[in-house]
């Protein structure tokens, strides 16, 4: 199939496009991030694998809390599954690259996009589920049911999967006049948007907006959830305990927030123009390599309840042995 684009200057469906990755990167450098990137994914994988697997056998952790948790666990899971094995493979691409068909690459974007979304929208929802414990108790154990979070899970979801067709569909839509060569990685947002042609405001709009919905508004979601959290825990009714044990819950998961979204802001909220693709790739290595290693580490070693039950489990395993 040819790669070139139509007599017209724009090409659509169903051409392939080409992943560059890091061919153009001297062999021995794409050697050493690969051999440095295996055991990242590996830990980043095993960490999130092992939340997922304590918030579901632990009885201890059957609570709304945890239950998000391993959700986000799970979606992380999913997530750099997604990532994390193109961009390896993006360090042993021959040179010239790797042609991927037009339809596996809106899925490679659209997929991304998805989980990334329920990512944010779940941040959110966990920080919305502290302060319903924290900041209104007696009726947190009616609010907070099994069926409620649930439904708040396949909202998050729900939510990832309807920006991600929106934003994929309305691309894929555009004319790449600019070839296929996709100087990223993956088939991610912003290197498809320097392909195509059309009213650049436009795409950029597009691109803001959707880094208002899952990046801005979630944030601003959480930061208000635990100002009114810091000011209930302050106050003269809250014990020392729970106080000490509301700041350790707060402390992680703003940490983890400021993290994940700073990182994505980073990424994708960055105007188009003037953009390098040399130094976005740089960037999408924290972003899918450094940053997702740090979160299984804090919710685990900050917290007594999943320490505990990590020691219930090796014990468990010690006894079966």
């Amino acid at each position: 199939m040819s790669l070139r684009p139509e007599a017209n200057g724009t090409s659509r469906l169903p051409c392939d496009f080409v992943i560059l990755g890091f061919s153009g990167w001297p062999r021995g450098l794409r050697a050493l991030l690969f051999a440095l990137g295996l055991p990242l994914y590996a830990a980043t994988l095993a960490g999130n694998l092992l939340i997922v697997a304590l918030a579901a056998a632990d009885r201890a952790l059957h609570t709304p809390m945890y239950f998000f948790l391993g959700s986000l666990s799970a979606v992380e899971v999913a997530l750099h599954a997604r990532a994390d094995s193109p961009t390896l493979a993006g360090f042993l691409l021959p040179p010239g690259g790797q042609p991927v068909p037009a339809a596996a690459c809106a899925a490679q974007m659209g997929l991304f996009v998805a989980l990334g979304g329920a990512e944010c929208l779940l941040l959110a929802a966990m920080a919305l589920d502290r302060y319903l414990a924290i900041c209104r108790p007696l009726r947190y154990p009616q609010l907070a049911t099994p069926a409620l979070c649930w439904l708040l899970l396949a909202a998050c979801c729900a939510g990832g999967a309807a920006l991600a067709l929106a934003l994929t569909t309305a691309i894929f839509q555009l004319p790449f006049c600019r070839g296929r060569l996709v100087n990223h990685v993956f088939c991610d947002l912003p290197a498809l948007l320097e392909l195509a042609c059309g009213d650049k405001a436009l795409q950029e709009r597009a691109l803001l907006s959707a880094c208002l919905l899952l990046l801005v508004l979630p944030l601003a979601l959480i930061l208000l959830s635990y100002a009114r959290v810091l000011a209930a825990i302050q106050g003269p009714g809250a014990g020392a305990e729970g106080r000490r044990k509301a700041l350790g819950t707060v402390a992680s998961h703003l940490t983890v927030a400021v993290l994940h979204y700073g990182s994505a802001t980073a990424m994708y909220a960055r105007p188009l123009e003037g953009r390098s693709p040399e130094q976005d790739k740089l960037v999408s290595l924290v972003y899918i390599f450094l940053t997702p290693l740090l979160y299984p580490a804090i919710y685990t070693l900050r917290n007594r309840d999943m320490q505990g039950a990590l020691r219930r489990a090796l014990a468990g395993l010690g006894c079966r042995g």
